[in-house]
């Protein structure tokens, strides 16, 4: 009898750890490139830097990497080892509990919003990097058409004498009304801003033609799935930290650099006992890694079912949370470098968002030998990091949707989902190219991911370990990993993990201030709208839970609730060699992938009139392999 390379038996399902129908990584560095790629993102570098600055420089790291270790990492495991055990996307993971299909829909909601809005943050990264290929940077001086009478640059023009220099620079020192020429490039030239966003304007086509080179970029890495992307991200997901490097290295030999930095790191431990810092570190945390997105199930979904996803959790998580601290560095020397040119504050030139990204941060480079080599590494940087988050976003979708429809025809012609799903995105990113359109950018960043995701991530912990159960959790996941969690996981999960998302929620709730645009204050009607976007993703659970109980069967209310909690049959690993113990049931042979080898089939039978001690043993596994194979033949 002849046994295949990869151990199995001729005729019995092919143990080879792969889903050959849906398709795995290549290796598992692949998995970890792209997971690092989606959770390290342009929040890194703009956010967290200023973060840490305003809520006490390196007393802030004490609370972050507190939430990291209780919260973040947990969290992380929990949505990894969920994705992988039953090897779906978003939306089939929750056979394990159909009621709650909902969350998964909530998921996809989120990830459509923010896939349309980050995707247009990449296209304006994309432009300022076209812009970048000049001898002398757009943003430099004030002598362009587009500049008002208030505009002071931070470079002396060639032909002005110093006494010019410095009554301009008193400007700033004296605080006078002082734009610059990086702004007003922002404002008036790149988004040519309208004064209130219900005035649309027009589209701005360098930006639109932006936005569709982006999205044909996102396309073409994913045309043939985690196949492709997981080739691109050997370079999408490693280059942003040698720009990162080259950044930090120059901007450490600045004069001045040494005064930002001290800006950014320098703890100020009173500040510990303010539970807004605390509400920071657990919210960053939470949005950072990208949990409750659905992307980290939708990733590790393709991962082989013995992978260590343990061990991948805990090197991607930390990997994030090192990346943004390092990012601190680079933003904080240049911007401390242009605050001693300019000999004021560090506080006054630094900023968070957009504003760092396309206003600040450029403007320091200015100042720097070669800019317009400097400021093409940086957006290069910023388009790679976009592009990592927004590779998995769109797979997301993908596959949430394929996995759902499910047939054949969907499964081959995947591409054809991956292209249709790319027009809409760039359909919808449209009105976000107009005169209005950062408005509405900024309006979504704040309400489309906001506690919507905390209340999703609350409803995902309390159904897999109360719902579904703890224990028969652990057991699939020592089942899927040869070893239970560890205790610290088990309690986390439990008990601390759905305590602290539950103190971010109410931290948000209690810190909410209406949105404004630097002096513009958003009108009723516009928040309004932020709030339904918030709501749109919440209220898919209640809706499909109420859909489901209504489906169920049952002659009472609390037998239809009872048995559209309890976990659907096909729930479980998705290969059969994987399916054992409570899993080896029939009722899965949609789920499962065999090979029937109809002439290894007919030697077995004639090794079976020979011996018969053999003959039990492999009539036994040719039962499993004929019941098994009738579906797929």
């Amino acid at each position: 009898m002849e046994i295949s390379k990869n151990g199995a038996v001729p005729g019995e399902p092919v143990k080879t750890d792969k889903n050959s129908r849906r398709g795995n990584w290549g290796n598992q560095i692949e998995f970890i490139l792209t997971s690092v790629g989606y959770a390290v993102g342009l929040g890194n570098v703009w956010r967290f830097p200023y973060l840490c600055y305003r809520n006490g420089g390196g007393a802030f790291m004490f609370p972050y990497f507190i939430m990291l270790v209780f919260c973040g990492i947990p969290l992380f495991f929990l949505e990894l080892s969920f994705g992988q055990f039953a090897s779906q996307g978003c939306l089939g993971v929750w056979r394990i509990s159909p009621m709650f299909k909902g969350v998964g829909y909530g998921m996809m909601v989120v990830s459509t919003y923010i896939g349309i809005y980050y995707n247009v943050v990449i296209c304006i990264a994309f432009y300022y990097f076209f812009s970048s290929m000049t001898n002398l940077l757009p943003w430099t001086y004030c002598n362009n058409p587009w500049n008002t009478p208030t505009c002071n640059g931070v470079v002396t023009p060639r032909g002005i004498n110093n006494t010019l220099a410095n009554v301009t620079r008193s400007l700033v020192v004296n605080k006078t009304k002082r734009t610059s020429p990086s702004e007003e490039y922002w404002k008036h030239y790149v988004l040519q801003i309208s004064d209130d966003i219900g005035n649309f304007g027009e589209v701005r086509l360098p930006i639109l033609g932006c936005l569709a080179v982006s999205w044909v970029v996102v396309f073409l890495c994913l045309i043939r799935g985690v196949k492709s992307s997981g080739k691109v991200v050997y370079f999408t997901a490693t280059f942003p930290y040698v720009v990162l490097t080259i950044l930090f290295i120059r901007g450490i030999t600045l004069e001045g650099a040494v005064t930002g930095i001290k800006y950014y790191l320098t703890p100020q431990w009173h500040k510990i006992l303010d539970a807004k810092v605390w509400g920071d570190a657990a919210s960053q945390i939470f949005y950072s890694l990208g949990c409750a997105w659905g992307g980290l199930i939708t990733m590790a979904s393709y991962n082989k079912f013995h992978n260590n996803c343990y061990r991948d959790s805990i090197i991607i998580s930390i990997t994030n949370c090192a990346t943004s601290v390092y990012a601190g560095f680079v933003i904080f020397s240049i911007l401390g470098f242009m605050a001693h040119h300019l000999n004021v504050d560090v506080s006054e030139v630094a900023d968070h968002g957009p504003g760092l990204a396309f206003v600040a941060y450029p403007e320091a480079l200015t100042l720097l030998p070669i800019s317009p080599l400097w400021s093409l590494l940086f957006f290069f940087m910023l388009i790679l990091l976009g592009l990592g988050t927004q590779f998995c976003l769109l797979e997301t979708l993908v596959t949430a949707i394929v996995d759902e429809i499910g047939t054949d025809w969907i499964v081959r012609n995947k591409t054809v989902v991956t292209g249709g799903v790319a027009i809409v995105g760039f359909l919808l990113g449209v009105p976000l190219t107009t005169q209005a359109g950062i408005y509405w950018l900024l309006l979504m960043d704040n309400y489309a991911a906001s506690f919507s995701l905390v209340i999703i991530s609350c409803i995902m912990c309390i159904c897999i370990m109360y719902v579904y159960g703890h224990k028969k959790y652990f057991k699939d996941v020592e089942m899927m990993l040869g070893f239970p969690p560890p205790i610290f996981f088990r309690v986390c999960w439990r008990f601390v993990s759905p305590i602290i998302i539950s103190f971010i929620l109410i931290f948000t709730v209690i810190q909410y201030k209406p949105i404004t645009y630097n002096d513009y204050v958003y009108p009723g009607w516009s928040l309004a709208i932020g709030f339904l976007m918030a709501m749109s993703s919440v209220i898919c659970i209640p809706i499909y839970a109420l859909y489901k109980i209504a489906k169920s069967e049952g002659t009472t209310f609390l037998e239809r609730l009872k048995n559209s909690c309890k976990p659907d049959m096909k729930w479980g690993p998705a290969l059969s060699e994987h399916r054992i113990g409570l899993y080896a049931t029939p009722g899965s042979e949609g789920e499962v992938e065999v090979r029937p080898l109809k002439e290894e089939l007919r030697e077995k039978e004639k090794e079976d009139e020979k011996r018969d001690e053999i003959s039990l043993t492999i009539q036994g596994s040719n039962g499993s392999t004929e019941h098994n194979t009738t579906p797929s033949a």
